[in-house]
């Protein structure tokens, strides 16, 4: 959940002075207004009194109001707090308005309204009867949108009225909070892909912490330490038995790349194909952090946030808050090629790679291959933007089976990602793929199959 401050607003603010105020005459103001002098005008052409009686009291009667209204002194402060503050699209957040009377005078009718952005729905309005000093009132709202990306709620304003309706006036606060729609997640079967490590590094990559002697990491003696460890000089230094951490476990890397360039997706909207990659994406790296891996999210440009651990829970949901936020609001880039992306993971062993995918031509498809001898495994799901939009054909099918085996011989683990494919079934077929792969690859598909069918049963 996140507030926003409390934020005052003096309602005797006259920055626009009294001709802001005379703006604020409603058409009720306005008709008496113009009736008033239009009855005084006739009662001095023909001479009649009690007609020009009738028309000051029309004319004066909505500037009196409009005066009233402007110099009534009173201070109201308004909260506004989401529950909660990001949200996957599609899914409902509640916005929850205070308004607190902090003046010594009751106010009068107040129209209080909230800016919104269209997509998440109509303007919300809300009419508050008088508030006794020190009282306050609460409302709410919901917001709702299919599409992904960070939306600013307000600033608030208030309405104020006089009760004959002559004249209305409208404040507002300052600030403004901020709703965040991510992409939506499904939750992923827990199968091994091709190349996959445990997640905290079973003895695939470890980093040995004694270098020399000068570059011994000690900590404290624990029962059933092998005596043979203990450090002498660190002993003598600190006043107890410390031994040797010979070696500090990692814990397994996972890289999800998207490719987001314009010219590998056809279509937009919500069910469009790029859609269903960012989705994938998301769902990819909460199902990668959950499992205890370090993740880092990669698009084509090559831009890449920093590895979310899962060291503890918090941090957990930190890196994944991190990078959701950036998938909300991730649009399109204005590149050809996955050149920018390759030289990130051109630095060496990069663990486990998910890669979602747009149409691949030969030259983008020679990089793609190219990657998987950057990472410990290759996974890829290859999506036909085409047949998302005019449906599949022989053609789109031909295509897409070249792609997919220019990527196989390489040694990914490529799946074709039919229009409104379901990923949990996609994620099944990868690690069915992957399997068959490593079993063909020493000579044995029965018993790599058989090893499937234990593991995600």
């Amino acid at each position: 959940m996140t507030a926003g401050g409390p934020s005052a607003m003096d309602d005797s603010d006259d920055k626009g002075g009294l001709r802001a105020a005379l703006s604020g005459l409603t058409t009720r103001g306005r008709s008496f207004l113009a009736a008033g002098i239009a009855a005084a005008v006739c009662a001095y052409v023909l001479g009649q009194a009690d007609l020009l009686r009738v028309g000051l009291l029309l004319a004066v009667l909505p500037l009196v109001c409009v005066t009233v209204l402007f110099r009534t002194r009173y201070r109201v402060a308004g909260t506004r707090r989401l529950s909660p503050s990001r949200v996957p699209a599609g899914t409902e957040a509640r916005v929850h308005l205070r308004m607190d009377n902090i003046s010594r005078l009751p106010t009068g009718l107040l129209m209080l309204q909230d800016r919104v952005p269209y997509v998440l729905g109509p303007r919300p309005r809300f009419v508050l009867d008088r508030v006794e000093p020190g009282g306050r009132r609460d409302v709410s709202y919901r917001v709702r949108s299919d599409l992904r990306g960070r939306y600013p709620l307000g600033p608030l304003q208030l309405r104020l009225s006089d009760p004959f309706g002559m004249c209305e006036l409208t404040r507002s606060f300052s600030d403004y909070d901020t709703l965040v729609v991510i992409p939506r997640t499904e939750p992923l079967p827990p199968v091994r892909l091709a190349g996959e490590s445990s997640g905290y590094g079973e003895g695939r990559q470890r980093s040995l912490a004694l270098a020399g002697e000068d570059d011994v990491i000690p900590r404290g003696y624990r029962h059933g330490d092998d005596l043979r460890r203990v450090h002498w000089r660190s002993t003598a230094r600190y006043g107890e038995l410390m031994v040797r951490r010979e070696e500090q476990p990692q814990r397994a890397r996972c890289t999800v790349m998207l490719d987001t360039r314009q010219i590998a997706y056809q279509g937009t909207g919500p069910d469009s194909a790029f859609e269903w990659a960012v989705s994938g994406a998301a769902s990819a790296l909460v199902h990668m952090l959950e499992r205890g891996f370090a993740v880092r999210l990669l698009t084509d440009e090559g831009d890449a946030l920093p590895d979310g651990h899962a060291g503890s829970g918090q941090d957990s949901a930190a890196a994944a808050g991190l990078m959701m936020d950036t998938l909300a609001v991730v649009d399109h880039s204005d590149g050809g090629g996955l050149s920018r992306a390759y030289d990130v993971l051109r630095g060496g062993n990069e663990g486990l790679l998910i890669a979602f995918l747009g149409d691949l031509d030969e030259e983008q498809a020679a990089v793609a291959a190219r990657m998987r001898q950057r990472s410990g495994g290759a996974v890829a799901f290859v999506l036909d933007s085409a047949a998302w939009v005019h449906g599949e054909s022989p053609a789109t099918e031909a295509a897409s089976e070249q792609r997919l085996r220019l990527l196989r011989e390489s040694g990914w683990t490529a799946v074709a990602v039919k229009p409104g494919a379901d990923l949990a079934r996609l994620w099944q077929q990868a690690s069915h793929l992957g399997s068959l792969t490593q079993s063909a690859a020493v000579g044995g598909t029965t018993g790599g199959t058989t090893g499937f069918s234990s593991g995600w049963s």
